[in-house]
């Protein structure tokens, strides 16, 4: 009977695990310290110039949220990153250098594998 209690204990652990891993493969989960953290839903009043950065390490919201908000923090500009692309298109109001924009993103802790 306890080997019973014991499998049963193992088997819903293993389940609950196979969940999370299902969420941080789709980067839906929390891997990189949990999500919770809040960004500032910064807007610009004129678009200048768009730029695309693909970004290499994003795994999770978490990431996604920690390079808006490095990028948002530059003065000018707006980014939204798209996970599943691994992309932050950053909107600006006016010119901000690629050198300004790597690194924000790398103070953040990714690697900035091409600008578009």
């Amino acid at each position: 009977m306890t080997d019973m209690i014991i499998f049963g204990i193992i088997g819903v652990l293993m389940i609950v695990g196979l969940i999370y891993t299902k969420k941080h493969f789709k980067g839906e989960g929390g891997c990189c310290g949990g999500g919770g953290t809040y960004v500032s839903k910064k807007k610009l009043k004129n678009v200048a110039a768009r730029r695309t950065v693909i970004v290499e390490g994003m795994t999770c919201e978490n990431c996604k949220d920690r390079v808006e908000r490095f990028v948002n923090d530059l003065d000018g500009v707006v980014g939204k990153v798209n996970l599943k692309k691994k992309e932050l298109v950053i909107s600006m109001d006016r010119p901000v250098s690629d050198e300004e924009i790597k690194a924000a993103i790398e103070k953040a802790g990714y690697e900035v594998v091409k600008f578009l």
